[in-house]
């Protein structure tokens, strides 16, 4: 197998997806996996039923710490049906990291959180199964826990892990304390974000089948090479003797980036009972087990002189843990590049409680970080008598604040300017809570958004068939994004197909390994490792051709060139395959990538009763090419839709006696729902970063949480004259401050 690599080594001045003479790159095309997903016949883990299959439901500890003293199943095991109750010291507490193959803490007896699984009943139904795992009788020690973060604060230490050198845990610069006491205006204020869960459609789920030694797992993951790797470590197998597929994934925000216990539960019992097991959480097993947005304790102080310019820029957060584990909330991530400052402080402390694991969750530290961020953006602004538009092009950096790196593309200021003139901010209300229709009190808010662009090492296979099909194999994920449709997409461009001829399969760890679903890096990843393919594949027809290959054209299954016309199927034979790698490179140390938005928003808060509706919202983004206009539209809505929930709604409550999940189902939780959202307007700028990658294209699936919530934030301080810091923004924070009722209305 031919390989082509590709190092992020030098700018991309020339892509090859420029040449496309009708190119579809760009556009706004359906998902070619839509027809699948609305007929029923995409097969998501759930949808396997090998022959012989048995069931299995997770026997959870019922205390938020301690250690398990003993398990009677003598009465679950009589009931009918009843295979096995497994207790497995290699059974998993708690979900792995989204990287590298170690294995989770283990084990069945020590707790460290109240839901923990700690064993796995099987029986010839899921029924049966269920109702034995109710007649299991335990007894327990219990010890204590800590519960309450916020109460516990003074306890907070560094993480023990940057992450890759991804999250960076203290930086600082300048002297603060000297630059706040000189400030004009300062702004030092405490906001706090809770837990939050990921809450996506398709619960966790696992069907594991062993065959002649080796391991094939059908799973809900991002990540299935993460997976397999993981879970070889806990089996104590070779990674080449586990197989993960996850050919189609119901949403996942960062929540099925490693391996999770019902994966290990099946795996361990189908090796056990010698037949396939599948095991699948229920919704409220989910919210209690699988991971939750840690939440966070954030002082933002920011000091500016009389004309507006920032000389203090300081964020110390704190966020919570379960101990041994090395994840935390970066809240401090965009605070490190938005704006200029010459005296600067980021740092993060974690608390260790006895909580669900915390784990990444869509745009981890930037989503909740951007949220004190902006809205003290907003405070400042308004403490200097400027307009909030104003306050950050006056402080606009022309490069990296602390370390001096250049961006890669940098189009902050024209998503505020264009935002600004799409949403009509020149006619915003400019007196906090003074502005009525009717019994609504009407506000504005605006906020920015940044999101860095990550880059991994991906591969990519592409074969052209004989007959001129051609095939994508990679164990990249679609996570709901649009993958199949953009790999297809660079696909039919740079070989000259129609979109119809293009195969793309995914999510099988047999195939080329990819980076993976998540820090919004998939289809740039692996879209670049096709599009190494293809400029080999390229190369190799023009060749076979004996035209040079920067004279070729390929455009409806033809290669021309000056004096040459031949098919493509004539040029290949019985078929000609090429694997694409690509490797981050100098363009990704020596430059900042990051990719820029601005949100608008209006909001009307009721005068009696303090309900907040979303009105009208606007967002602007920056993000390189586009590649597919339709799926980075659905993504950018998206986000804003977290954002909203964040800002208003969403909160993982935790019993403060046992840290037991309170509001585990949909029910309880509450995610925004389609009368929470309005028309969402999104604009993409038309931008190409040259140094990003061969496509040219920056992420977008996070990029659009970020500071959003901060923009529904500052239109309810517009509207009602109240600042709220503790989220979600709810009706009993913002009753005592609500303006006096005119004589016009009258409470009821």
């Amino acid at each position: 197998m031919t390989e082509a690599l590709l190092k992020m080594d030098a700018p991309f001045t020339d892509s090859l997806l420029d040449r496309a003479p009708a190119a579809i790159v760009g556009t706004a095309l359906p998902r070619i996996d839509g027809p699948r997903k609305v007929t029923g016949t995409a097969r998501y883990a759930a949808e396997h039923f090998p022959e012989g299959m048995v069931h299995g439901v997770l026997l959870r500890a019922p205390l938020g710490r301690g250690r398990i003293t003993k398990v009677d199943t003598a009465e679950a095991l009589a009931m009918p049906g009843v295979l096995a109750v497994i207790r497995d010291e290699r059974l998993i507490r708690n979900g792995g990291s989204f990287a590298g193959a170690a294995a989770p803490v283990q084990g069945v007896e020590d707790v460290a959180y109240f839901g923990q699984p700690i064993g796995l009943v099987v029986a010839d139904s899921f029924e049966r199964a269920r109702a034995a795992a109710l007649c299991v009788r335990l007894e327990f020690d219990t010890a204590p826990g800590v519960f309450d973060m916020v109460a516990a604060r003074e306890t907070a230490l560094p993480p023990t892990d940057d992450i890759f050198g991804l999250f960076l845990i203290h930086t600082e610069q300048g002297d603060v304390a000297r630059a706040a006491s000189e400030a004009a205006a300062l702004i030092d204020a405490v906001w706090q974000t809770p837990s939050q869960s990921h809450a996506a459609m398709e619960p966790h789920a696992s069907v594991a089948i062993w065959q002649d030694g080796r391991l094939t797992l059908h799973g809900s993951y991002q990540s299935p090479v993460v997976t397999r790797d993981q879970l070889a470590t806990v089996m104590g197998v070779e990674p080449s003797m586990v197989r993960v597929l996850s050919s189609f994934v119901g949403g996942g925000f960062g929540g099925k980036l490693g391996v999770m216990p019902e994966a290990v539960a099946a795996a361990i019992a189908a090796q056990q009972l010698g037949r396939p097991v599948k095991v699948v959480m229920t919704r409220q097993q989910v919210f209690e087990i699988t991971g939750r947005r840690p939440m966070t304790y954030q002082r933002m102080r920011l000091g500016a002189d009389a004309g507006g310019r920032l000389t203090v820029v300081q964020h110390e957060t704190i966020s919570d843990q379960l101990a041994g584990e090395v994840f935390f909330e970066p809240a401090g991530l965009a605070t490190h590049l938005l704006y200029a400052g010459a005296n600067r402080l980021v740092d993060h402390k974690v608390v260790r409680t006895n909580k669900l694991l915390g784990v990444s969750m869509r745009a981890p530290g930037e989503a909740v970080g951007q949220l004190a961020l902006e809205c003290a953006m907003d405070e400042l602004a308004e403490t200097l008598k400027l307009d909030p538009i104003e306050l950050r092009l006056r402080n606009e950096p022309e490069r990296h604040p602390e370390t001096g790196a250049p961006f890669s593309s940098r189009a902050l200021v024209a998503c505020l300017k264009q935002g600004a003139e799409r949403f009509g901010w020149s006619a915003r209300n400019r007196d906090p809570g003074g502005l009525r229709d009717g019994e609504w009190l009407v506000g504005h808010g605006v906020s920015a958004a940044a999101r860095g662009n990550l880059f991994g090492p991906s591969r990519a296979r592409v074969r052209i068939e004989g007959d001129g099909r051609v095939t994508v194999e990679t164990e990249m994920t679609d996570i709901g994004t649009g993958t199949y449709t953009i790999l297809a997409q660079i696909v039919a461009d740079m070989l000259g197909v129609e979109l119809a001829q293009v195969d793309v399969r995914l999510g099988d760890t047999d195939d080329p390994a990819s980076a993976g679903s998540g820090g919004s890096w998939g289809a740039t990843t692996s879209g670049s490792a096709v599009y190494a393919a293809c400029a080999e594949l390229r190369a190799r027809l023009a060749a076979a051709a004996g035209a040079p290959a920067d004279a070729i054209t390929l455009a409806g299954g033809v290669l021309t060139a000056p004096g040459i016309r031949r098919a493509i199927a004539e040029l290949v034979g019985n078929g000609l395959a090429v694997e694409g790698v690509v490797e981050p490179g100098e363009n990704n140390s020596r430059f900042n990538q990051t990719s820029y938005g601005a949100h608008f928003c209006e909001v009307r808060v009721h005068a009696v009763t303090g309900e907040v509706r979303v009105a009208r919202w606007n967002s602007v983004f920056a993000a390189g090419r586009i590649l597919n206009l339709q799926t980075a539209t659905s993504q950018a809505i998206g986000g804003v839709v977290l954002g909203i929930g964040g800002a208003l709604s969403e909160e993982l409550i935790h019993d403060p006696r046992s840290g037991k999940v309170v509001n585990r189902d949909l029910g309880e939780y509450h995610v925004a729902v389609h009368a929470d959202i309005p028309a969402i307007d999104v604009h993409f700028l038309d931008e190409r970063d040259s140094l990003a990658n061969p496509l040219l294209a920056k992420g977008v699936g996070e990029l659009s949480v970020c500071g959003s919530g901060a923009a529904v934030a500052n239109a309810v301080y517009n509207a009602t004259g109240v600042r709220v810091r503790e989220f979600p923004i709810t009706l009993d924070k913002l009753l005592p401050g609500l303006p006096p009722l005119s004589s016009t209305l009258s409470r009821t």
